[in-house]
């Protein structure tokens, strides 16, 4: 895997924290939650998807493209987080909004368990490789 620079690092721990923190206050009902957790989301999204992997393990690319299907998730969580206010963005004008209150969490939990599922084989599997050389 190619690994990212100090700031990309940065970048990427600080959106984890940021995405923590938002989920957390969000049960506690605070209407800027969902904006903390977004910023979150983006930025450590867009730096797990800035690091590739250019070897030809094809166990790897899948576990990679799980990774990918995780971001999105969390992604998708922000966008429910919205939707869960009500009004932002205009999205209490979808039909199922009151199906949608707090349905965030279930999209949340999917894509932490397959972030911990990817990112801890996709590192047995890099040590498995390390190992053959």
């Amino acid at each position: 895997m190619r690994t990212l620079s100090k700031w990309q690092t940065t970048v990427f721990l600080l959106g984890g924290l940021l995405m923590v923190v938002g989920a957390g206050i969000s049960l506690l009902k605070f209407s800027i939650a969902p904006y903390i957790y977004g910023l979150g989301a983006i930025g450590f999204a867009s730096m797990q998807m800035l690091q590739r992997y250019e070897g030809t393990s094809i166990t790897i690319r899948r576990l990679r493209r799980i990774m990918l299907l995780s971001d999105a998730l969390f992604l998708v969580t922000g966008i429910l987080m919205f939707a869960s206010l009500g009004n932002s963005f205009g999205l209490s004008q979808i039909t199922y909004v009151q199906y949608i209150y707090n349905k965030w969490i279930g999209t949340l939990l999917l894509a932490a368990v397959l972030q911990l599922y990817a990112t801890h084989r996709i590192d047995s599997e890099l040590n498995k490789e390390a190992k053959k050389r």
